[in-house]
Parts: C-alpha cells; structure tokens; sequence
C-alpha cells in the first residue's frame, strides 16, 4: 500500500492477528490493560539458512536465462544470493535497497512498472522475467514477449505442477480472479474454491481447507505444497522457474490452450471508508432483483459470458471493480450496467 495507508502485520507463529482479534488489542491499549516487564532481544543471521534451505530444494537439469526486477526493495540482496546457487542464468535490475524507490515503485500489478522487466527480457532474449515487491512477498511475471502473465494464471501455473503430483487438491484463489482459472483447476481434478481478498484470510482459510496452494491477483501465492504456507515470491520465483525448467520451453508455452478472454485490470474509484461497505450492500440489493449474486467478497456477478464485481478494499478507501468476458463488446455491456448499479447505489444512499 502507499505510506498513507502502511500499517503493521501481528504475526504470532505461523499465524497472523486480523478481524476481531486486532481490534481485542486495541481495546487493551486504550484500557491500558497491559503487561509489564523486561525484555530481550537477540541478534540472528536469518538469511544465510534461509538462502540454504530454498536453494537446496531446486536442482534444474537445464539452465534458465530470466529476467528479475527487484525494484529496489529488500528481496533483491536475499534473491541474488539464492540464484547464485541455482542453475540459472540471472539479468538483474534494481537489486540495490533504496527505500525511496528511485527507478519506479515496487508494485508489480502496476503494468508502467514492469516497463524495464520487459526491456530486459527482450533485450536478453529471456524465457520469462519476474518482479518483486518492496517486501518481497508478492511476485509478477512477464513471458519470454513481454506479456504479463497475472496472478490468476501463474495460481493455474502453479496449481497444474501440484495436481500432476497430488491430484484431487484444493486450491484456494479470490474473487478478482479469472472463472478461467477457477474451471481450469476443476476440469484438471482439483478443487478451487473461491474465497475473500486479504493475507490473513487467505492464510485462515488454507488450513480449514488443508489447500495445496493460494494465490490472489495481487501477486500473492502461497504455498502449503513441499514449504510452509505463506507467501514468498522468491519461493514463487524458484518454484516458476523449476516448471519452465523442466518444460523446455519458454513461459508462454505453460498458458497454451488456455481461453483467452478480455478483462480489465482492478478498477479502483474513491470512496469514503464510512461509507463504501454500505455502497457494496446497497449494489447487491440492487443486482439480486435481476442477477444471481456471488457475495463472499463484494458483488460478484456472474453472466452468461463473463462476471463482474465490487467490492469494498479493506485498507483504503477506495471500491475495487474489475470485469472479464468473451468479447470485448460483452465486456463494455458488463461493465456499463454494473457501473450503472453503482451510480444508482449512490444516490439511494445519498437520499
């Protein structure tokens, strides 16, 4: 997120504070319930285990030439240290830690900042490039062309490997990804299941449903098959170069035969935090009189060729919308009447 909007994560073992829990914490501070005492702090190297441990799982019988944009975050000393141990043949850019992001943001579902990945690629002539973000737990790709391969497609990269080893293995994706993806994984034999946006939530909802994997458009995958869990991208890099690996061919190969369909990006329209989760229920109410509703987050609404969706973010104040179908005149007509709801939504509330 932007500065404005940063925050802190609670992580308590392997799992994370959120919902209800958070605000628990809140009351006690305001309370001042708090305990009192002496502390301690101890200095460890993480990194060098580390390093040791995700290299140690990946031995290619092929070399990979990629390319990889760190963007100038803190995964690009540690990402630079794991390769060097692999079968790989490395361009990398802006692997130097500079907080204040000189060369462009670390955002990789930004397409002006995966600008220089692609430049790499091409003049490289890569299989694929890979992008960090600024911590390192969310990872974007471009194919050997420079087309961006999205989070929904790399879970469905993703999810085929595991499936040819463990069939029958649930998957958990979220509302903003493809119904391509969501069909493909099940006509494969596994079981995807659509679920809320959000680290924590995601992360609550792999243990309920002992899922193999998850992943959100944001970039975020993470892995219960052969790691622990939680979202890596440099994991989720060494885990997407080991397919292209043993495949022999380039990224695009891995999206052959997969329906291609239009869709926008994630839209995202100002909207005041008191006010836009009560703007998502008044559009449900509206598109019930008319349409079958998705609701597990926002409104997802499914057509005969295509979905589209709003929903509320749940760290800025914003409305996220984003549609996909067949044709690109389906995807104006989706659109055009969802936003139409939306409007409608408004001034209801407003009067």
């Amino acid at each position: 997120n932007p500065p404005e909007y940063n925050g802190i994560k609670t992580v308590c073992g392997t799992g994370t504070l959120h919902g209800e829990a958070i605000q628990d914490v809140l009351k006690l501070v305001l309370k001042n319930d708090l305990e009192s005492g002496e502390g301690s702090v101890k200095g460890v190297d993480a990194i060098t285990p580390y390093v040791d441990e995700i290299a140690s799982q990946f031995h290619f019988e092929r070399k990979v030439k990629f390319a990889v944009d760190a963007g100038n975050g803190v995964a690009g000393p540690v990402a630079h240290r794991v390769f060097e141990k692999l079968n790989v043949q490395s361009f990398e850019i802006f692997f130097e830690m500079d907080g204040k992001f000189p060369n462009h943001h670390p955002d990789p579902t930004v397409l002006s900042n995966l600008n220089a990945l692609k430049e790499s690629v091409r003049k490289n002539k890569a299989e694929l490039g890979i992008a960090f973000d600024g911590d390192g737990d969310r990872i974007g790709a471009v194919d050997e062309q420079g087309n961006v391969v999205y989070g929904d497609m790399l879970l469905l990269i993703f999810g085929r490997e595991v499936l040819s080893r463990k069939p029958g293995s649930a998957f958990i994706g979220e509302v903003k990804c493809s119904q391509v993806m969501y069909d493909k994984l099940k006509e494969l034999g596994g079981n995807p299941i659509m679920y809320k946006t959000g680290h924590s939530l995601i992360k609550d909802k792999m243990k309920r449903e002992h899922a193999e994997l998850a992943g959100e458009m944001s970039g975020h995958m993470f892995f219960a098959d052969r790691y622990y869990g939680y979202d890596d991208a440099i994991y989720a890099a060494c885990r997407l170069l080991e397919i292209v690996a043993e495949s022999g061919k380039p990224l695009s190969f891995q999206l052959e035969g997969i329906p291609k369909l239009v869709s926008t990006p994630e839209l995202r329209i100002d909207c005041p935090d008191d006010m836009k989760f009560k703007l998502v229920s008044k559009v449900a109410q509206i598109v019930r009189k008319h349409h079958h509703v998705v609701d597990v987050d926002g409104v997802r609404v499914p057509f005969e060729e295509g979905w589209g969706l709003v929903r509320a973010s749940n760290t800025q104040p914003i409305l996220v919308m984003r549609f996909e179908a067949k044709t690109k005149e389906l995807l104006e007509k989706y659109q055009g009447e969802i936003e139409r709801i939306v409007d409608q939504a408004k001034k209801e509330i407003a009067t």
